[in-house]
């Protein structure tokens, strides 16, 4: 295989981002609605105190 050569995908992927610039603008906004929030340091150490630890067989009746 030669060392230029891309993929139906790759060309396809390149071709719409140049012909629609403001898409990863856009990509990132919907990462940032989704998932970038911001974290609350202190639930989340409540959180980690509230954890049960797993036994080791978990359909063993005690």
């Amino acid at each position: 295989m030669a060392k230029n050569y891309e993929s139906e995908i790759t060309l396809f992927l390149k071709d719409y981002k140049a012909s629609h610039p403001d898409v990863e603008q856009r990509q990132l906004e919907g990462r940032a609605r989704l998932w970038d929030k911001p974290q609350n340091p202190e639930l989340l150490e409540g959180f980690r105190a509230a954890r049960v630890p797993q036994r080791p067989y978990v359909y063993q009746a005690d």
